[in-house]
C-alpha cells in the first residue's frame, strides 16, 4: 500500500486520501483502525470520524502544532483513541498527560497506556488543575471535554501548564454549551473568550464528520 508524508504536518501520513500515523507499538491496535506496512514500517489508520483532530485535518486545517518529542496535556482522555495517535506522533521521547474524570473510562484505557510508555493517564477533574499541579510545563494543551464551561476549563489549564508561546487546541461541542443557539453563534462567543488569552491561528468546523463541532488552534500571547 502506497503511503506518503503529509505535506503540512510532520508525523502524519496519507494513504488513499486517509490519514495514518507510525505505530509506536507495532502489531497493536487501539480501536478498529487498520494496520499496514510500507517499506518495513507499520502504520495505523487515523479514522477521521472517530477523532476530532483527524476530522479537522481532513476539513482543511492549516495549523496542527503537534511534533515529535513534545510534552502534551490532554484534557478528556476518554478511551485514548485520539491520544494514541498523539502518542505515535510525539514518539518515545515525547510525553502525554491524559486527564480523565471517569474512573470506569480510565480503567478501560489503562491497557493502552501500559503498552505506550509516553502516555500517562490521570484520574482527575479538569476543573481542578490544582489537583495535578505537579505536572511539568507542556508544549501543547489539547481539550475535548463536552461540558458547558469547556473553554474556561481549557484556558485555566493553559494558565497553569502551557509554556510561554506554547500552542493549544480545543474541540468545541456547541450543543454542550447551549442547545438553543446556532453553532456559529457559539463558536463566535467562544472565540472571543479565547482571544483574551491567545492568538487564534486556525479554525474549522467538523461537519459532516462531527456534528456541531468547531476546532480551534491557538498560540499563547506570551
Amino acid at each position: 500500500m502506497e503511503i506518503t508524508p503529509h505535506k503540512k504536518f510532520p508525523g502524519i501520513f496519507l494513504f488513499k486520501n486517509n490519514l495514518a500515523t507510525k505505530n509506536l507499538v507495532p502489531g497493536k491496535r487501539v480501536y478498529e483502525e487498520q494496520l499496514f506496512k510500507h517499506n518495513g514500517i507499520e502504520y495505523r489508520e487515523w479514522i477521521s470520524f472517530r477523532s476530532k483532530p483527524a476530522a479537522a485535518i481532513k476539513k482543511g486545517l492549516n495549523q496542527f502544532p503537534l511534533l515529535e518529542k513534545m510534552k502534551v496535556l490532554y484534557l478528556g482522555l476518554a478511551s485514548s483513541t485520539t491520544a494514541s495517535h498523539f502518542s505515535d506522533i510525539v514518539g518515545k521521547d515525547g510525553l502525554i498527560y491524559g486527564i480523565e474524570i471517569s474512573e470506569r473510562v480510565l480503567r478501560d484505557t489503562l491497557p493502552v497506556a501500559k503498552e505506550r510508555e509516553n502516555l500517562v493517564p490521570l484520574l482527575a477533574n479538569g476543573r481542578n488543575p490544582e489537583s495535578y499541579s505537579w505536572i511539568e510545563e507542556v508544549d501543547l494543551v489539547y481539550a475535548d471535554i463536552a461540558i458547558p464551561d469547556m473553554t474556561e476549563v481549557f484556558i485555566r489549564n493553559c494558565e497553569f501548564f502551557l509554556k510561554p508561546k506554547g500552542f493549544a487546541m480545543i474541540a468545541i461541542k456547541s450543543r454542550s454549551i447551549d442547545v438553543t443557539q446556532k453553532p456559529q453563534i457559539i463558536y463566535k462567543n467562544e472565540r472571543k473568550k479565547l482571544e483574551n488569552k491567545f492568538n487564534v491561528v486556525d479554525f474549522v468546523t467538523l461537519e459532516p464528520l462531527e456534528r456541531d463541532h468547531g476546532f480551534f488552534v491557538c498560540k499563547a500571547k506570551s
